[in-house]
């Protein structure tokens, strides 16, 4: 379809409130207007947004990570990723810090490989998912891991095998679901030339 994009939109909301504000995220409980007319509950999760990052190396593998997740109670492979936790930070220079904290890893050329909104049902969470390639290893002093980042474990995996995984239904994370389908589709579609620049507009998090 010629124009298809998704749109920015707001309905009309009363009895707007915040039960809880945790140290970054919160929920937040409103009532819309539906279309008939009707007002109708909605609890969500505000969020401050995230950066991702799939890393590949010339071999064509990517950097996963394995890390607890509490509310799923599972040990997810993951893609290194964080919150946009400093107010007005440059989405790509949030992404460069994960990557170095998580894998003490740096990167020589930066792409957005694709934005989504986590749950859009339940959560605000915009996510922004960089492309990193031309690898090497950081400088300086390491990162120091607390709470689950010390059981983190990391693994170089082939994409393919990566692409195999998630259609077996083996791996759960969406970032890491999200990130391996996309690279595969550009790859197949010619290559990651096309993609846009590192610093491509975000409106869900303007920067």
């Amino acid at each position: 379809m010629t124009g298809m994009r998704d749109v920015a939109e707001e309905w009309d909301v009363r009895d707007g409130h915040t039960p809880f504000q945790g140290r970054m995220t919160g929920m937040r409980s409103e009532q819309v207007r539906m279309p008939d007319g009707s007002w109708a509950q909605r609890d969500y999760q505000i969020h401050p947004g995230s950066v991702a990052v799939l890393a590949v190396d010339q071999q064509a593998r990517v950097l996963v990570l394995r890390q607890y997740r509490h509310p799923v109670r599972h040990r997810l492979w993951e893609l290194p990723a964080g919150l946009l936790d400093v107010p007005g930070e440059n989405p790509l220079h949030a992404a460069q810090r994960e990557l170095f904290e998580e894998a003490y890893c740096k990167a020589g050329q930066w792409r957005v490989l694709v934005d989504f909104y986590t749950s859009p049902g339940g959560s605000d969470e915009a996510l922004r998912l960089f492309l990193a390639t031309d690898l090497s290893e950081a400088e300086g002093e390491r990162y120091a891991a607390h709470g689950e980042e010390l059981e983190l474990e990391s693994s170089w995996v082939p994409l393919e095998q990566l692409v195999d995984l998630v259609l077996a239904g083996e791996l759960h994370n969406p970032t890491l679901v999200t990130g391996t389908l996309a690279l595969h589709t550009a790859l197949a579609r010619g290559g990651v030339d096309a993609l846009r620049p590192a610093d491509a507009p975000w409106p869900a998090r303007p920067f």
